[in-house]
Parts: C-alpha cells; structure tokens; sequence
C-alpha cells in the first residue's frame, strides 16, 4: 500500500530529519516560510468563516454553514485561535479580536451548569458537544464531550497567553481562560473507577464506555488532564492511553508510523502542540516523535488515494486526502460492476489501517490540515484541488468541506450536497471543525505562530512532562 520511495525523497526527508532529537535545527526563532499567492486568498476566505458566521452576542460559533446549524463548541475553539491569527495577519484589529474573546469567555464562564438533561450548557465544568446557537444550551440529546471541550480548552488557553496586555479587557480574558480551564473536572469522567478518560456522558445513561487510549485525536485529551491545575488526573494516564499503541503500528522502516485511519487524528492536538523533537517513552523507542509521526501518515494517506485498489474517479498523487468530513448519503449503489456503499458524515481513510471507510469521498482539510508535516505534497494537493475542482469546491469561505467525483447518480436525494453528472457530488457547506486545521496549520507552517504561544502555556508543559516527554524546546 505505502509508497516507500516517496519517503526517501530528499525534501521529505529533510523535513523529517530536522525535527527529530539530535538535531541542529532551531525551534527557538521561527524560520518564515512563504506560500503561493493563492494561500493568501484561502487563509483569508477561511478566517472570515469564523469571523463572520459567529454569533457576536455569546461568542458560539456553527458547526457548519450555509445549513441553519447548532454550535459545536470545538468550532469554538478553533475560533478563538483564529482571531489571534486574523490579528497576526492585519485582517482585524486587536481590539475587535480581543472584544469578541472576551464575549465569548465570558459566555463560557456564566452558562449554566448541573446534572439535569435541559436547561443547561454543561456540567463539571465541561461543555456538550453541540449547543443552541441562539440559547448556548444543550442541544436534544447530545453528550458531554470530553474532546471536544478539550479543543474548546485549547483555544482558550491561546486566548490567555495571546492577549497579554495591560488593558483591562485582555487582564479579564487571562484571569477567565485560567477558571473556565481550572473549573473542568477531568476525574469525574474516570468516576466509575476506570484509570483512562471516557470519551462523554448523558444525564440520561451515565458514562460512555469507550476511552481515550490508543492512537487517534484525544492525545490532547490527556495533557490537558495531567496539566490540570485543580481536577489533575493521576500520572499513569498516560501509561493507559498508550497501552494498546502495539496494534496501531503500520508499514516498515521508513514508512513506520502508529496509524490511525482519519487523517485528523494526526492533526487536532498538533495544531496547538508542537510535537517537534520531544518525546515520550514509546516515541524515543521508535526512534521518532508524534511530528514525524504525522508526517509519515500523511504520505501514508497519499499513498493509499494514489495506489487506488478501489478504483474511485479522480484520485491521484495530486488529488488525496481522507478524514472526517460530509458525504454525499447513505446509498448502496453500483459502480464499475459491483455494489459500493457511500455514506453521509463519516470518518474516513484508508481501509487498512484502524478504523479506516473510503466510499470515495475526499476532504481538502485532510490535506491541507498537514501542511507543516509534509508541505512538499500538500502545496500541490491543494493546486490541484484548485485547478481541477475550484469552480464547484471553492467558494465564499475558501474550500468547501468535501466532494466525490464517482457520485455522479441523477434523481437521488443529496441533501449534503449537489451532483454534477460529469463532476460528480460535492459538499453544499463549510463546516468549522474542518476550517480550523486549514487556517491554523497555515499559520503553523508560516511562522510557528499558534506552536509559539502554547509553547508558553505553563499546563501544557506541565501536562507533557507528567506524561514523560523530554527534550526539544521542554529543555528551555
């Protein structure tokens, strides 16, 4: 499946053996990078996502858009990243950003918490997965998201060490994002007795029983809980997450990486945390650490779309990339002399690897999304995307969320999308959770800016240290 050649090439493997321990390479002043003139227009329709489908009066952000939608708090988070970086680029002042945060923290900090099923926006100090735009409270039936308060979390604590200023505003956002972080309760999802973290909770049944542990998007999960500053969670945490690591790995040598099919999974916690050059006890037995890591399964994913065994229209070296993303339906349907299934909002990757789905659908987020790991392959990814499929895909607020060129059925009902009978299906909305890595990573790979404030965030280094990280810029 992998592609073993494309791994030994010499710009891949000088981006990869930068960051490994040992090296030279500097993280202390960040090296500028420059992108195509066409990324200026993509970063700045994707910043104007959030900035101006926000509901100014509480801070929520939709989860997707034009579709009228609920909040997803980790929109949010992404989100309050993004205005730091909307300041960074000169696309809105500080004042209006820190004006905007400051609404939004102190929505978080005021919104009703309790055990019961309505009438509130959390509880422990955590937030449901979806809340109503207007309201901020739960939405029907959602759970209590350890996740994704986690990158609400993260977004937060951006917002305490971006504005560090004197005004009175930004001394108010600090002292919020340090009690909203203060107040999650990260043991009350280990109160049946278990040692890892449980993905959620209802007031109706109680805990889910599935954990973070393993490989996939809650590695940030559990730093924010052994960085915690009141509620922290024992040490051993992180001996469970890893636990079941031997059955993650994938490929051999060079291509050698702990797999995890949706590529967002290599993506959502190194948005905020830089993984270069430091690393726990499985990583300094692998002789890597979680950024090449990532890379590696970035090569991985484009690998897999390019070799094709599923026969799919339009994927190629050029034209990759899955993750979680929007679907054109739940349909079985034939194609090329057999029954194929599709899906509607799925995570998907390569079939191989755990819990991969392809049904043919791509993602320009799973791509773009890696850009710092392996912009050598990203960058033309998203030509290419531009080049080929712009003119249904990219629109108002940059890319949208998906597309599948082999679903070009007629008289179906798609209601995620439209169907071009020679372009096949692509995705009506924009959906914010899918937003944040193109915009972020962007900023990461141009000036390390979102890495260079959560450097400074004092959980972070404490909850990487706890979990047994050593080296790189911990050492400073």
């Amino acid at each position: 499946m992998l592609h073993r050649r494309e791994f030994l090439g010499s710009g891949a493997a000088a981006v990869g053996a930068a960051m490994l321990p040992g090296c030279a390479a500097s993280l202390a002043t960040p090296r500028i990078r420059t992108l195509p003139r066409f990324y200026d227009d993509l970063e700045r329709r994707t910043f104007n996502f959030f900035w101006e489908t926000v509901n100014r009066a509480n801070g929520l952000v939709p989860d997707r858009w034009p579709t009228p939608s609920f909040s997803s708090i980790a929109a949010v988070g992404f989100a309050l990243t993004a205005y730091g970086v909307g300041v960074e680029r000169g696309w809105c002042s500080r004042a209006a950003a820190r004006d905007l945060t400051l609404t939004t923290l102190r929505f978080f900090w005021n919104a009703p918490q309790g055990p019961q099923a309505t009438g509130v926006s959390g509880h422990r100090g955590f937030f449901y997965h979806f809340l109503d735009m207007q309201t901020g409270l739960r939405f029907e039936r959602i759970e209590l998201s350890s996740v994704d308060t986690t990158l609400l979390l993260l977004g937060v604590l951006f917002a305490s060490r971006f504005y560090d200023g004197t005004h009175p505003a930004e001394r108010e956002i600090r002292f919020l994002a340090e009690a909203i972080y203060a107040r999650a309760d990260w043991n009350f999802f280990r109160s049946d007795g278990r040692l890892p973290i449980s993905m959620g909770w209802h007031p109706e049944t109680g805990l889910i029983k599935a954990n973070w542990t393993g490989y996939n998007e809650g590695m940030a999960v559990n730093i924010l809980a052994l960085g915690a500053p009141v509620h922290r969670v024992p040490e051993n945490l992180w001996s469970a997450w890893t636990a079941p690591y031997p059955k993650h790995w994938r490929g051999e040598g060079a291509t050698r990486h702990l797999a995890f099919a949706p590529l967002f999974g290599h993506q959502y916690s190194h948005i905020w945390i830089d993984f270069r050059g430091i690393q726990d006890q499985p990583m300094r037995a692998a002789g890597l650490d979680y950024f090449e890591n990532s890379r590696r399964a970035t090569y991985a994913n484009r690998a897999y779309c390019a070799a094709n065994s599923m026969r799919w229209e339009g994927y190629s070296d050029r034209i990759w990339g899955l993750t979680a993303c929007d679907g054109p339906g739940g349909f079985t349907l034939p194609f090329k002399g057999e029954q194929r299934r599709f899906h509607d909002y799925a995570a998907r990757g390569p079939v191989s690897q755990p819990d991969g789905l392809d049904d043919g659908t791509l993602a320009p987020t799973a791509a773009l999304g890696s850009l710092p790991f392996a912009p050598e392959i990203v960058i033309p990814c998203a030509e290419a995307m531009l080049r080929e499929h712009g003119a249904q895909l990219y629109g108002r607020y940059g890319f949208r969320d998906s597309f599948n060129p082999s679903f070009r059925y007629q008289g179906l009902q798609t209601e995620t999308g439209s169907v071009d009978p020679e372009r096949g299906w692509v995705a009506r909305d924009y959906l914010g959770i899918d937003q944040g890595p193109i915009l972020l990573q962007a900023a990461n790979h141009r000036s390390e800016f979102v890495w260079r404030v959560m450097r400074e965030v004092p959980a972070i280094r404490l909850g990487l240290e706890r979990a047994g990280f050593t080296g790189g810029w911990l050492r400073s």
